[in-house]
């Protein structure tokens, strides 16, 4: 007994990174990080880290994995996972310097049902171009044709 209580305490010292690490539906969260909202599908977190260190952070976090894109925005960097994760983005302000706040969203069906009908309606939408323009070419051309055809009978 005193071997495994002497071997959890080594455990501990060794390996402290583990036992403080924390996440939100399987997305790491930045540590000494005021939570502001937290609710089953967002946290927004407040930290004084800058958001070079946070978005340093991340990185490190994530550099594991395939599906997912970092994009800078003007006024924030957005990291999110196109793959089968829980979480749909991580948004990092570049706010005021000291007060960075890490927005954490849960991937949801609406943004994936709204994603499949604004393809649907697009796709449709280049069908009825592609259509209107075929119709206006065949009349131009069909025009044309009888035009030359009339031609060839008055000579």
């Amino acid at each position: 007994m005193k071997n495994i209580v002497f071997l959890l305490l080594i455990l501990l010292l060794v390996f402290p990174a583990y036992l403080n690490a924390e996440d939100f539906l399987g997305a790491p969260v930045v540590r000494d990080g005021k939570v502001i909202q937290k609710t089953g599908s967002r946290l927004e977190i407040k930290t004084g880290l800058s958001h070079d260190e946070v978005l340093a952070y991340y990185k490190d976090a994530l550099k594991e994995g395939k599906d997912i894109k970092i994009r800078e925005w003007k006024d924030a960097t957005y990291i999110e996972d196109d793959g089968r994760l829980a979480w749909h983005s991580i948004t990092i302000s570049k706010a005021v310097e000291g007060e960075t706040t890490v927005v954490i969203v849960k991937d949801n069906w609406t943004w994936i049902i709204g994603t499949l009908v604004l393809r649907y309606i697009g796709v449709f939408a280049v069908l009825l171009v592609l259509f209107l323009g075929m119709s206006a070419s065949g009349k131009i051309i069909s025009s044309s044709i009888k035009k030359a055809e009339a031609r060839k009978a008055a000579s």
